[in-house]
């Protein structure tokens, strides 16, 4: 006599086994019309689930986070069986729900392209509706390899064999189609619902070998209902309006070439944006105490090895052989062993502590050429680093500490809402549990301490330490993991770091790995999205166009700019034989956030018509006055919160 514990803490008891299902019934008709899975003393399950013995159900409905990666796990299915009712002699491979959707792989001698969608979909929309329930079925290995292999499906076949010994074989049934898989599913076809879309076809090479086969394989998105999907759809509309690539073009910021895979070439107007987050990144750091550094590039090998980077890291790391030294170098992938290696100099002692070391590092790591992204995912990059030396008491105050200094300049930036991720021990990782189980501890405390919420990243943690992961939101609504903070016992201890205590005893430090930006290529590419180039006054870098109406201006607008560029301002002065309104217009499609528009009148009475993007009116100002408000403007947040203009 099964008892079910429900979310309430309310028992139900059955006189035998039951499925989720009964359950569900017996609770009330509106629970058993929503409930789509359940949660089987905490385990993911599908809702016809044989239940036996005591135990805790809740039950998943569509509005709950578990239900809509099901939706898309269970619309790859669906894709599976239109895509082989349609193409007969297609082989089916695999087919995950993903982030925002999922994909199948299909291995087919002509590749798919979006000219077939119109005919999957509505195949797919054929499916959910004729509403096949999803049946588990648990098959030996055997009998499941000679099923595939009947029907010409090898990649099945192969993936059974390659299970391990003790694997429980399960396979589900949607009417008369067959998929192997590990589950759980939703109750039927018709669960998936019709808020999906097929997105793009891609090439992927089986497994992910290169010397395998290449299938074809077919994204789509999936969603709880049309209103989602709309406004997901309308996102990637969005995101296309503002693709750095292209903004980056456009302005003239960076470009890209073959001959420096992976490495940004930054134009004038690109690198004077870069410049001055720089500066505002450094400005903040000398304020909040970290003593800024800079260690060398190239390092011998030796370095990583003892760090347990070379052992750990080695596949992402740039080598420099030197034949006649008889000597491996590699470029730094990161800069956590310079920094201990100048804590060690001389001896450190406790009053010292904590000590914040801030590098802005220029760091190299080999990423697959396919996995670049504009200056999103690249080869070289500069870190806003730091690493901050201290004991074991003091970390929970650094925390506290960095999470103030990073929400203000995460603010000063205009992302206003960001939420903290817990990395916790991954599977390959350096230290003994003991030291994991300290580091944890002393994190979590620090969480505490700092009034910081998190949800849980199992596995997710560096090698050497657990961490926080600050993830932010942009103007459309999508994430983006920067920031970072690392406690590590591992790394002083592998690299001999010491100071002495306050009791003559010598004792390894904690180390934080910290960094706010990340990389700054990809944050800056994250900030020319956020704002589509439209940057505000103190971050764009031409702040003001001072653009002539008559020629007989032209020296007047000079004068104009040289007041301006006086007041700390980055002008440009166009004096072309264009009519007002193309200058405005160009200057608007180049983004400037200001236009001080002067002819004959504002020569004589020594004013500026000025206008703002993105607005049809004009402000007719006093030079000075004018001068005056945009310099207040363009000046950082840093420094205006401290009344520097």
């Amino acid at each position: 006599m099964p008892a079910i514990t429900l979310p309430d803490g309310s028992a139900r008891r059955f006189d035998g086994p039951v499925t989720g299902t009964t359950v569900a019934e017996a609770i009330g008709p509106g629970l058993a019309r929503a409930a789509l899975a359940m949660k089987l003393d905490g385990n993911l399950v599908d809702i016809a689930t044989p239940i036996a013995r005591d135990a805790g159900v809740v039950f998943v409905t569509r509005r709950d986070p578990e239900a809509l990666e099901m939706i898309r796990h269970d619309a790859a299915h669906v894709l599976a069986e239109a895509v082989q009712a349609l193409y007969p002699g297609t082989q089916v491979t695999i087919g995950p729900s993903i982030e925002n959707g999922f994909y199948y792989d299909f291995a087919r001698n002509e590749p798919f392209t979006p000219e077939d969608f119109p005919a999957i979909e509505a195949k797919m929309r054929e499916i959910v509706a004729r509403n096949s329930p999803f049946v588990r079925e648990e098959w030996s290995r055997d009998d499941a390899i000679a099923f595939f292999e009947e029907r010409g499906e090898k990649y099945k076949a192969e993936l059974i064999r390659d299970l391990p010994g003790g694997e429980v074989i399960s396979l589900y049934r949607q009417g008369g189609w067959v998929d192997l898989c590990r589950g759980p599913h939703l109750r039927s076809t018709g669960d998936v619902g019709g808020a999906f879309k097929l997105m793009k076809v891609a090439g992927a090479y089986w497994r992910g070998d290169h010397r395998n086969a290449m299938l074809s394989r077919i994204y789509g998105t999936a969603w709880r209902d049309a209103a989602e999907l709309s406004a997901y759809l309308h996102m990637l509309e969005e995101a296309e309006k503002r693709d750095h690539r292209r903004i980056g073009r456009e302005l003239g910021l960076f470009h890209l070439q073959e001959e420096a895979v992976g490495s940004v070439f930054w134009h004038p107007k690109g690198w004077k944006l870069y410049r001055t987050a720089e500066d505002y990144m450094r400005r903040r750091l000398d304020a909040a105490g970290y003593l800024e550094v800079k260690t060398p590039q190239l390092v011998d090998r030796a370095l990583w090895e003892q760090s347990g980077h070379w052992e750990k890291f080695r596949e992402h790391m740039f080598i420099a052989r030197v034949e006649e030294e008889d000597r491996t170098y590699a470029l730094k992938p990161m800069n956590c062993p310079g920094a201990v290696m100048i804590f060690r100099q001389g001896i450190r002692s406790y009053r010292e502590l904590p000590l914040r070391l801030a590098e802005f590092g220029a760091c190299h790591r080999y990423e697959p050429s396919g996995a670049l992204h504009g200056i999103m995912r690249v080869r070289a990059f500069l870190q806003d680093d730091a690493h901050i030396f201290c004991t074991e008491a003091q970390v929970a105050d650094e925390t506290v500490r960095f999470v103030d200094l990073l929400s203000s300049i995460y603010r000063d930036f205009g992302f206003p809402e960001f939420r903290v991720k817990f990395s916790d021990r991954p599977p390959v990782r350096a230290g003994s549990d003991e030291v994991w189980d300290r580091a944890e501890g002393a994190l979590r405390e620090a969480c505490a301490t700092a009034g910081v919420e998190y949800t849980l990243n199992p596995g997710e943690g560096a090698f050497y330490g657990p961490k926080l992961e600050f993830v932010l939101r942009d103007a459309i609504g999508r994430d983006w993991q920067c920031g970072t903070l690392q406690v590590d016992f591992v790394l002083p201890e592998r690299l001999d770091a010491e100071y002495v205590a306050e009791d003559g005893s010598r004792k390894r430090p904690v180390m934080l790995h910290r960094a706010i930006l990340g990389s700054f290529e990809r944050f800056l590419g994250i900030l020319i999205e956020q704002y589509a180039g439209r940057f505000p006054l103190w971050l764009a870098p031409v702040q003001v166009a001072v653009a002539t109406i008559v020629s007989d201006a032209d020296a007047y607008a000079q004068e104009v700019a040289a007041a301006l560029r006086a007041a700390g301002l980055m002008v440009k002065v166009d004096l072309s034989n264009q009519k007002i309104n193309a200058k405005v217009r160009d200057h608007s499609l180049q983004r400037v956030p200001a236009i001080a528009v002067v002819g004959r009148r504002e020569a004589e009475e020594r004013t500026v018509a000025l206008r703002r993007l993105g607005g049809e009116a004009q402000e007719v100002l006093p030079l000075a006055e004018a001068v005056a408000r945009l310099a207040t403007e363009a000046t950082p947040p840093d420094l205006r919160s401290r009344g520097i203009a």
